[in-house]
């Protein structure tokens, strides 16, 4: 005969381990029982399972194990309700969509913690943050980007985020300063999506023109800009400002950063993925825990360097995962 399998009601938990739980176990609770040799594991009524041991998320074993795939493949739209006021948002060349962040941030986060953007353009990490009730804090260079992320808050009935405009390197520097912004706290996840060096300041060529002109569209005119930098004063200025932002960030808590590769260039294969890897992991406290890649289907195709080579169609970008210890 089998041995039946104890379970204790999850009901007999201490109230403050109770009130530690994510909402939507709590809502269960009179059907949930504790499993496992040392009842660690809460299984609900409908099936759903939750870890105690779980200190990043409040996800269940199956929305779990569905995050651990390695590719996002998206079509968001940028037009109505679904496209979370990109008419306000697309005033930034780059905006990543709210339903991108959100979903990231609630693998990499608990309810209420706070998310920390500090090159936050025109907000789609602190809107993403607001949609799965977490807080955010952001520092961006560009006025007009900051104000463009309280127009689109507040068109969603969201709710705005303290918000700081100015230059990060230089903030990050000023510890009362964004103490006071992360509200005496310290950020469950630091996510950002810089500007991927000077990628976006040189003019257009090829099958670029005839979509957006033969002119740059810079994120702004500031020396200080990232986006203004060489290759090589990218990745040196990056691994600065990523250093002084890591004592803002909880022990254990996560890094992530949005990159794209440039074209290669006879010798020079601008792998900038592999190249921030490398940059960030001299950083002591900070260690590499792997990537996505997210596939925007939505990015429109040209026939690159046809009819001489191979030119690809780049409509992915690299989500590198970084985690402090």
């Amino acid at each position: 005969m089998k041995e039946e399998i104890k379970t204790i009601p999850a009901r007999n938990m201490k109230e403050e381990d109770i009130a530690r739980l994510p909402r939507w176990v709590q809502k269960n609770l009179d059907s949930a029982v504790l499993i496992g040799s040392s009842y660690k594991t809460i299984q609900l009524g409908d099936g759903r399972k939750y870890s105690l041991d779980n200190e990043i998320n409040d996800l269940d074993s199956a929305e779990w194990i569905k995050n651990l795939c390695s590719v996002i493949n998206t079509r968001y739209s940028t037009k109505g309700e679904d496209s979370f006021a990109h008419e306000i948002r697309k005033v930034h060349p780059t905006p990543k969509p709210p339903q991108l962040m959100r979903d990231l941030i609630k693998f990499f986060t608990k309810e209420n913690d706070i998310v920390f953007d500090y090159f936050m353009g025109v907000g789609g990490s602190l809107l993403g943050a607001a949609l799965c009730n977490r807080r955010g804090a952001g520092i961006d260079l560009n006025a007009k980007y900051v104000e463009s992320y309280k127009k689109a808050a507040t068109k969603l009935n969201l709710p705005v985020f303290p918000c700081l405009v100015g230059d990060s390197n230089e903030i990050l520097d000023n510890n009362s300063k964004v103490c006071s912004l992360l509200n005496d706290e310290k950020a469950s996840l630091i996510l950002i999506d810089p500007p991927y060096a000077n990628m976006m300041s040189k003019p257009k060529t090829g099958a670029d023109i005839a979509v957006y002109g033969n002119v740059a569209t810079p994120f702004t005119d500031f020396d200080s800009d990232l986006g203004n930098c060489s290759y090589h004063e990218f990745l040196i200025m990056l691994k600065n400002i990523v250093s002084k932002s890591i004592k803002y960030l909880k022990s254990k808590g996560y890094l992530i950063i949005f990159c794209k590769d440039m074209q290669p260039k006879k010798k020079e294969p601008h792998l900038l993925h592999s190249d921030i890897v490398n940059a960030l992991n001299e950083i002591p406290s900070l260690y590499f825990r792997g990537l996505k890649i997210w596939a925007d289907q939505t990015v429109k195709l040209f026939p690159y360097g046809y009819p001489f080579d191979f030119v690809a169609n780049q409509i992915h970008q690299y989500i590198l995962i970084f985690r402090k210890y």
